[in-house]
């Protein structure tokens, strides 16, 4: 799912300038038929329509590009759950909503009212009286306004994870992850020379087609369950809920800051949760004595190729098979 689609939302003093803006402009036009009442009476009515047709889709298009947690896949779901206020997020849509049946219904009413009038000023107060009112709900919507704002740039740093055979990279930070990503896929993930250098998910694919395998690199994890912070939670949280696959990176070098006994233990942790492979970084800084010596079985860049680019192949040869 794509949450770089949602836009920026406006400020209730925005809205409601270009709201009255336009209908001040409407207001002036000069082909309109009639005595001098049916003529005030249009006028003032078009500037209550323009006003509504101005807020109402406004409004509308925010509730309507905000994602409806109910029907998002689980990942997604747990995914909110552990970065925002879902509950204050359904209110504020709520309160938005609200906000667009009241332009309507004041529209409707104060419009019956000025086709009832039959004094100049008195029209021209009625169209007032409606300005306060729509300005009074719409002002009320501000704090809806900048919670949606608020939650809307946390959800610009979720990934677009798609519907895949998914193998996650996955192991401290600073490991190699990345470099492993752009090796695997021919992605062109940025890579910087300091520890949590991933910052969000990056993902890469291989092959084409309706079964092309994604790969993603994960934000680096401490390994410190009651005190990771919420892009380490990420990480854990793509490891339960959509990786197929685990692919665990060693840096023996140690350059990354982790001995190799805590990336052991953090290996045999999530070894517990997934099938997982291991890879061992930054070889060209190791000695062949330092790579013989290690027991797990470890596959190089080219052998995790040709093995993602089997599993691909079966799926295919197993949908040709379904049709």
């Amino acid at each position: 799912m794509n949450f770089q689609k949602i836009p920026p939302l406006e400020n209730s003093t925005c809205i409601l300038d270009i709201a009255f803006k336009k209908a001040r402009k409407k207001g002036m036009q000069k082909n309109l038929k009639g005595n001098w009442l049916q003529i005030i009476r249009q006028k003032e009515a078009l500037k209550l329509d323009i006003v509504r047709d101005q807020i109402v889709p406004r409004l509308h298009k925010i509730t309507g590009q905000f994602p409806d947690v109910t029907i998002m896949s689980s990942f997604y779901q747990k995914l909110m759950k552990l970065t925002l206020d879902v509950d204050l997020m359904r209110r504020a849509l709520a309160t938005v909503d609200w906000g667009m049946k009241q332009v309507k219904k004041l529209q409707k009413t104060y419009v019956s009212q000025i086709f009832k009038e039959k004094e100049r000023e008195e029209i021209k107060g009625i169209t007032k009286k409606f300005y306060g009112r729509v300005s009074s709900v719409v002002k009320q919507l501000d704090p809806a306004f900048e919670d949606l704002e608020r939650f809307r740039k946390i959800m610009l740093t979720y990934p677009d994870i798609k519907d895949l055979y998914t193998v996650c990279l996955y192991g401290f930070p600073n490991v190699g992850k990345t470099t492993l990503l752009n090796n695997l896929t021919g992605t062109k993930a940025k890579i910087a020379a300091y520890a949590f250098t991933t910052k969000s998910i990056n993902a890469g694919y291989i092959g084409r087609g309706e079964e092309k395998i994604q790969v993603l690199d994960v934000p680096g994890t401490l390994a410190r369950k009651d005190t990771m912070n919420k892009i380490e939670l990420q990480a854990e949280l793509v490891i339960d809920e959509v990786a197929d696959m685990t692919i665990y990176v060693f840096d023996l070098s140690e350059y990354c800051g982790i001995s190799v006994e805590e990336q052991v233990q953090l290996y045999d942790k999530i070894k517990k949760k997934k099938d997982v492979l291991v890879y061992l970084s930054k070889k060209d800084l190791l000695s062949d004595e330092i790579v013989s010596s290690f027991k797990e079985k470890h596959y190089s860049v080219e052998e995790l190729q040709d093995l993602l680019q089997k599993i691909q192949k079966e799926r295919e040869d197993e949908n040709i098979k379904k049709d």
